[in-house]
């Protein structure tokens, strides 16, 4: 089985159509498993949860959807965040409201936990640092978990008492095999690594092998639409920094 990971697709639609693709490109997938923030920053919330909702299978809650969705309060954001959650709430219909209000902040599937962005706090907590993802291995039982929410491809590996850093590259596979790690595979919409390109994951069970990709997408369309909902600056610069 092959099962495509994505995290923090942000409305960013030409991102997101760019992933599917580069998906198909890569043999396919299985199953497509997101792990929250499907709108939040972008021009295209609903089309992309329109989008989403055709080709995942599985998908968690992300605090920007919560936010969009009006379960978590706003204060939790910073000011740009705010503008962008409202202007977001008020373009989805009931249809698209009604999906992220009902995706769950967590899940199991098979030898995976998911989350957005740790298990101790699915929502919120941003997994940084070996301390924090040292402490968030005993809140879950499963070999492996996935996360996004920092929008780095990241792994973290427990290796008895301690636990070690792992930085995602497209170059070098993963073997996930008998030491337990919380994965991230990147951001889609919104990559901070430095690498303006979306990012995403695709795991092979028949090898145990999680692969890293990333995919060039037109920016410039996306900053347009952004530039044109009016949506702030900040957001829009950030796209073609990776930051």
């Amino acid at each position: 089985m092959r099962y495509a990971i994505l995290a923090d697709i942000h409305a960013n639609l030409a991102a997101f159509e760019a992933v599917l693709a580069d998906i198909e490109a890569q043999g396919g997938a299985d199953e497509v498993w997101c792990l929250g923030d499907i709108v939040g920053y972008g021009p295209d919330p609903a089309e992309c949860i329109r989008l989403l909702k055709k080709h995942c299978s599985v998908c968690v809650a992300g605090n920007h959807d919560l936010g969009a969705a009006g379960k978590i309060d706003l204060s939790y954001f910073n000011a740009a965040a705010v503008a962008a959650c409202r202007w977001t709430a008020g373009r989805l219909g009931p249809l698209e409201k009604r999906y992220i209000e009902d995706l769950p902040l967590t899940l199991r599937k098979g030898d995976f936990f998911l989350a957005h962005g740790s298990p101790a706090e699915p929502a919120m907590e941003y997994i940084t640092s070996t301390g924090i993802a040292a402490r968030n291995f005993s809140y879950f039982e499963t070999p492996y978990c996935l996360v996004g929410h920092t929008h780095e491809p990241l792994a973290f590996k427990q290796i008895g008492n301690n636990c070690t850093s792992i930085t995602l590259s497209p170059n070098i596979g993963l073997v996930l095999g008998a030491h337990r790690m919380i994965i991230n595979p990147g951001g889609v919409g919104q990559p901070r690594d430095g690498d303006p390109r979306a990012s995403y994951a695709i795991y092979d069970s028949e090898g145990s092998m999680l692969r890293l990709h990333r995919v060039p997408y037109d920016i410039n369309a996306t900053q347009d639409r952004m530039v044109q909902a009016g949506l702030p600056m900040t957001l829009v610069s950030r796209l073609q920094e990776g930051r």
